[in-house]
């Protein structure tokens, strides 16, 4: 393999993200440590695949569309970040909550629980599938399971014996790995934009394929790829409401720019794409047209993907079931408890399909959060202020009911 400039250049960059996210003020920052779960969630195992997608439903209004959708999720995440200073002390009063409140709580901490589990399968299922795939040693739907049970099964015990701390190192090297793989490719794109001045034609024939309700619906569902930012809800027994407020907020921000940013600088390289149907392979063999570096990077992205996405979801659901049972089921032993689950779900059940059920999960959630979040801003809002915000979250829970009814799943 013979290198360019390109190539010396991205390898540069990998390199230089590599030696600053590991330098020790990065990564002893308790700042960085609590930022690392919602991050990892969030660019989860739809960052690859969101580019090709967005641009196959929007042409070359892709960035605008990802723009947008970036901009609904930080919306929801203010829901959640208002609940976290509001709703959490009244939940923690017992009398100082009404019963509907207290029943959408439970419902929604339900539905999380259910779309977590099953997107903890989900994500080590395709991570086996695209480890063994790429390495090719396909041994099948058994071997998949196998390879599936062994990463559920080292992840269980080792929340169980060492906790949070421990798993979230796991995520942390993970997520340094896959964002020091990311900056790498967003340094490459732009160079192979350089390159391609004048741009080909950006029109995508396969958008005009669908009317605009049914594009709707598809960004709809692509709201869910970049979810996963509720995750600092569940982080209380390690972080302060300041310190998860302000992660999730610095998470969402990070990642919406890297999201925005890789569609815009992948516009040129997509109107290559052959298959109207992409899925994480589609970027990576795309990617070859920039570095032939970029390829083996971006499998290591997304086996890294996969997995720091299922750890943070792991995190997340083990904080949700402590809270729920009120420190009854200490995060550590739920680890277990969920991971047991999942690997059951792997045996059982088809994971591929339930996923639509996770989705439509996940976006429940948000809607019961944001129905919480109105019923609780009459408690601590006064005037002006309780309307201005009510507004603010009768829109968002008006969009969200339209992605739970009408959403297509993305993922």
């Amino acid at each position: 393999m013979s290198f360019d400039t390109t190539d010396l250049i991205i390898l540069l960059a990998m390199v230089s993200a590599l030696v600053w996210l590991f330098l020790p003020h990065t990564r002893n920052s308790t700042l960085w440590q609590a930022t690392v779960t919602p991050l990892a969630s969030i660019i989860g195992s739809g960052f690859l695949v969101v580019a090709p997608l967005v641009y196959l439903i929007m042409g070359k209004l892709a960035p605008f569309a990802m723009l947008g959708i970036v901009l609904l999720a930080y919306g929801i995440g203010g829901i959640i970040r208002y609940n976290i200073r509001n709703l959490e002390p009244l939940l923690q009063q017992s009398g100082k909550m009404d019963h509907f409140t207290l029943y959408n709580e439970r419902v929604s901490s339900f539905a999380l629980s259910l779309a977590y589990v099953v997107s903890i399968a989900f994500y080590l299922r395709l991570l086996s599938s695209f480890l063994l795939h790429q390495t090719g040693h396909g041994g099948g739907v058994f071997l998949e399971k196998g390879l599936t049970t062994f990463v559920l099964l080292s992840i269980g015990l080792v929340g169980v014996r060492f906790g949070l701390r421990v798993l979230e190192h796991l995520e942390k090297y993970s997520v340094t790995i896959k964002l020091a793989i990311i900056f790498a490719l967003l340094i490459g794109l732009a160079l192979f934009d350089l390159r391609s001045i004048p741009f080909e034609s950006l029109s995508n024939p396969a958008a005009m394929e669908h009317g605009w309700w049914e594009r709707l619906r598809m960004l709809a569902g692509l709201l869910l790829v970049v979810q996963g930012f509720e995750t600092s809800r569940y982080l209380g027994e390690e972080y302060d409401r300041d310190t998860r407020n302000r992660t999730m907020r610095l998470a969402q921000v990070l990642s919406g720019a890297i999201y925005v940013a890789f569609v815009i600088l992948a516009l040129p390289l997509l109107a290559h794409m052959q298959n109207p149907e992409p899925d994480e392979t589609a970027i990576i063999e795309l990617a070859g047209m920039v570095s032939p570096l970029l390829p083996y990077m971006l499998i290591v992205a997304a086996v890294m993907s996969q997995f720091s996405a299922a750890v943070a979801d792991t995190v997340g659901c083990g904080g949700l079931l402590s809270e729920e049972t009120k420190g009854k089921l200490t995060a550590g032993r739920s680890y277990l408890l969920i991971t047991g689950l999942a690997i059951v779900l792997v045996w059982v059940a088809n994971v591929f399909e339930i996923i639509s059920i996770a989705s439509r999960a996940f976006a429940l959630y948000y809607l019961l959060q944001g129905i919480n979040a109105w019923m609780t801003v009459g408690k601590c809002e006064k005037g002006g202020t309780c309307a201005v915000q009510r507004l603010r979250f009768g829109v968002l829970i008006l969009a969200l009911a339209f992605v739970v009814i009408f959403g297509i799943s993305a993922e």
